[in-house]
Order: structure tokens, then sequence, then C-alpha cells
């Protein structure tokens, strides 16, 4: 397990005082890149072969969102790894250690200058430390949207600030677009993300907001191609 401690500032809140969803995102995505110095041999082998992990699916349940000043513990975990995927629960918890967020993941492990999919060989994966399977409500990763009706927004441009060292959007960024198109009064209780193309540079977003029984699911297009699918609940 690796954990990192954060606190709530003025830079991470809304108009309220309250963390933003976003900014609990880019908490969860800095203990998990940072998860890897903890584990020597893994770091080693992606070092070597040129390889990164790189987002595939999250999914998160909002306990509590935290307030202006709070102290935060974000944790993460590796629970299952196969040659081709990583799967690993971040949690973040209060001062008093009860949890705020809990989440699951999925990684994918791919190849740096082909960004094809590669696999991590069977003594790499014996070298590592598994921890148990955190308990949340796990759902499947697939997204399926509706197969009729939704209503289509604003295209929207990837910005500069908008890309990681990974040379493409960041992964909380998607989200961070996909939550302009909720209702001002949608309260987050829990959401889903499905990455299936990356977008880079200049690349243009079209979004399509379906309403659902249970919440709103948001297609962001690039082209012909989806790029990410969330769910909000």
């Amino acid at each position: 397990m690796y954990s990192l401690n954060y606190k709530v500032t003025t830079s991470t809140c809304d108009s309220e005082g309250r963390l933003r969803l976003f900014s609990a995102l880019q908490m969860m995505q800095d203990c998990s890149e940072m998860w890897i110095d903890s584990e020597p041999v893994v770091k080693e082998y992606f070092s070597t072969h040129h390889m990164a992990q790189l987002l595939a699916s999250r999914q998160v349940e909002v306990i509590r969102v935290p307030q202006y000043k709070e102290q935060l513990t974000v944790t993460t975990s590796v629970y299952d790894m196969k040659p081709m995927f990583g799967f690993r629960n971040t949690f973040i918890y209060d001062a008093n250690g009860e949890p705020c967020y809990r989440t699951w993941s999925m990684g994918a492990f791919v190849d740096m200058a082909t960004g094809k999919l590669s696999r991590v060989d069977e003594a790499t994966i014996a070298s590592m430390c598994l921890e148990e399977q955190l308990e949340m409500n796990y759902k499947d990763r697939r997204i399926i949207p509706p197969k009729e009706g939704g209503t289509l927004m604003p295209p929207t441009q990837v910005m500069r600030a908008d890309i990681d060292y990974n040379k493409h959007m960041n992964n909380a960024c998607y989200v961070r677009q996909a939550m302009e198109l909720l209702p001002y009064d949608f309260v987050v209780r829990g959401m889903r993300v499905e990455y299936r193309k990356p977008a880079k540079l200049g690349d243009v977003l079209t979004p399509k907001m379906y309403d659902t029984v249970n919440g709103v699911v948001v297609v962001l297009s690039i082209g012909n191609e989806v790029g990410a699918i969330i769910e909000f609940e």
C-alpha cells in the first residue's frame, strides 16, 4: 500500500468550499502514479521495457465530500495483476480514518512507443505485493450508453493545460469536462468512467448527454470514435 497526505486547499475547492471531484481524482491519480516507487521490481521492468500503465476505467463511490482545510490521506493498493492489466483500490480518508471516497480501477499496460498493449512477465507479477481487495459496491467496468436519444452538446477542444506527460489528455480532465454539462443542482454520489481512446492536443471532443433512470451518461467522442464514457449517479 502506498499513501499520500493532503489538505483541502483553496485551489481544490468549489464555490461552496467543498473538495471538487476533479481535485479528488487528481489526488487519487497522483497516489496511484507514485505507488510504483514502492515496487522496485515492477518499476525497473516498466522502465527497461519502456512501458506505462494507462487508466482504462475507474469507479468512484462518494461517501462524503470533504470541506476546506480538512486533512486527508489517500491510499492505493493493487489487489490483482494480470500480464496486461492491473487492478487497484484507491481510497481517500478523512482525519478520523473514515472513507470519503472509495474507488477501484483497472489499468492497461502499454508500450510507450507504439501505444499498444504490452505484457508483463510472470517473474515481475510474482514479485508484486498484492493486498486484500477492499469493500465497496463493485460494478462492471464497461458502460453501455442508451441506444437511442441523447442530446448533442457544444464541442470543446483539448488544450495544452489538459495534456499530461503521457502526451494525451489527463484522465481527470475528461470528468471535469463532462461535469460542466450536469445540472447545477446535480449531486454526484457515484461515478464510473471508461476510457477508450486517448485525446491529444488539438482534438475536438463532442459530448452527447443521456438522461438515465439512475443519473446521467456523457459520451465524449473524438470524430467517429468514442474517447470516454462517464456515468454519474
